[in-house]
């Protein structure tokens, strides 16, 4: 197998592969182009989404060619995979916004050259498509019950499938072939969830061009515990800060499961292999693994000034206020008149944006997840929900540290 695939699988990326011997031959005759699709359903990617783009770098890096196809155009349509229900019909104008979005996230993390690594919209080409003459070219080629033996319009099947949705693996089928005629691309790579849209397009190529082209997907990862990776109580971790705060994104990875550590060091970084083997072995402690984990990932994402100013923050908050920077954590600025009437602890939890309602507030507190410190000070549990927190319980400089079960801080400054 070539040295990349072995890199490939050692760091945890493999799941299938069309042809592995056969790719390697291609690989070892020169530069292989590739392509990653990415449908712009949101404004912002999150962490689950890259998988495939930590393995489009380590290609990349080995001499290969990679291409982001962002789904402007298979976006407008619904995909079925992995769906218990038809997805949501977007605006042309929704999707043309988030596809910008997209792509500007990519490109900080890929870092487009337009030579090793460059993206296009497959707008432009399935936008204008004549639909009689996209049947008779492309639609002839494919076979309904071939179709329906993959897993994924078995499941859709039991609650419902929709005319539109049977059209998606055709289209990203012939974004494979469009690839392939503009481009030269071999080599279509994704979740492993996408093989069956994957491997029709492989075999399109054969059909229509009577040429060989690859299918490679990666695992969809999920946490030790089984739950699905990139996933928390409070929604999906985002790329985009503005969704998912730095801090919060660099707690999301320190908070990680010990069983997943060494996993997620492999396959969010790009740390090579003998020393990830080598912080583990070194680490005493699991927290110092997750913590250059969080600092690794948190810096590919955000750049590393955003990571150490993230770290501080972490620091701040373990430690009770000191031996970080302050200044990094989550805060919220509030009134000193309530303090000194006597704070009702689920209202203040709910004014420092941990809890979105008071009905979450109340659930916090009577489960003893509502701590209350001054910075430095002991942090205790309050499990009384018409308890009052008085301005006796600020810091001389008007601070209080809240936290919101093992995770979430907020720094309350007080005017």
């Amino acid at each position: 197998m070539h040295p990349v695939l072995e890199d490939l699988k050692s760091r945890g990326f493999f799941a299938q592969c069309s042809d592995a011997e056969g790719l390697s031959r291609l690989m070892e005759e020169g530069p292989v182009t590739f392509y990653e699709g990415t449908d712009p359903t949101g404004g912002s990617m999150h962490i689950g989404h890259m998988v495939p783009f930590f393995a489009f770098q380590h290609m990349r890096k080995a001499g290969h060619k990679g291409i982001a196809l962002l789904g402007g155009g298979t976006a407008r349509i619904p995909d079925p995979t992995g769906k218990s229900e038809i997805r949501k019909f977007l605006t042309y104008e929704q999707l043309d916004k988030h596809t910008d979005s997209i792509r500007s996230q990519i490109d900080n993390f890929i870092k487009f050259d337009d030579k090793t690594a460059w993206s296009v919209n497959n707008k432009d080409w399935l936008a204008s498509l004549n639909y009689i003459e996209f049947l008779r070219e492309i639609g002839i080629h494919f076979s309904v019950n071939r179709m329906l033996s993959f897993e994924t319009y078995k499941m859709r099947m039991e609650t419902g499938l929709s005319f539109i949705e049977f059209n998606y693996q055709l289209l990203q089928s012939y974004d494979f072939l469009e690839l392939y005629r503009r481009y030269g691309c071999r080599l279509q790579i994704g979740g492993d969830d996408q093989w069956g849209n994957i491997v029709a397009g492989v075999d399109l190529i054969r059909r229509v061009e009577r040429a060989e082209a690859f299918a490679l997907t990666f695992p969809l990862i999920c946490n030790a515990d089984g739950s699905k990776m990139g996933k928390t109580v409070d929604g999906a971790v985002f790329l985009d800060a503005s969704l998912t705060s730095v801090y919060n994104f660099f707690q999301y990875w320190r908070n990680i499961q010990d069983a997943d550590i060494k996993r997620f060091l492999l396959m969010f970084t790009f740390l090579p292999v003998d020393e990830v083997e080598g912080i583990m072995a070194a680490s005493k402690n699991p927290n110092e693994a997750k913590e250059r984990l969080a600092w690794e990932v948190t810096a590919l994402i955000h750049g590393k000034d955003e990571a150490d100013k993230a770290m501080a923050g972490a620091r701040a908050a373990f430690g009770g206020g000191e031996g970080g920077d302050k200044s990094a954590m989550p805060q919220a600025k509030l009134g000193r008149a309530k303090f000194e009437a006597g704070y009702n602890i689920v209202d203040l939890f709910c004014d420092a944006g941990l809890v979105s309602s008071k009905s979450e507030g109340r659930r916090l507190v009577e489960q003893g997840g509502a701590f209350v410190s001054s910075p430095g000070g002991e942090s205790r549990a309050v499990t009384d929900v018409a308890a009052v927190i008085g301005a006796d319980r600020l810091s001389g400089e008007g601070e209080l540290l809240l936290r919101a079960g093992k995770k979430h801080y907020c720094l309350v400054s007080v005017s």
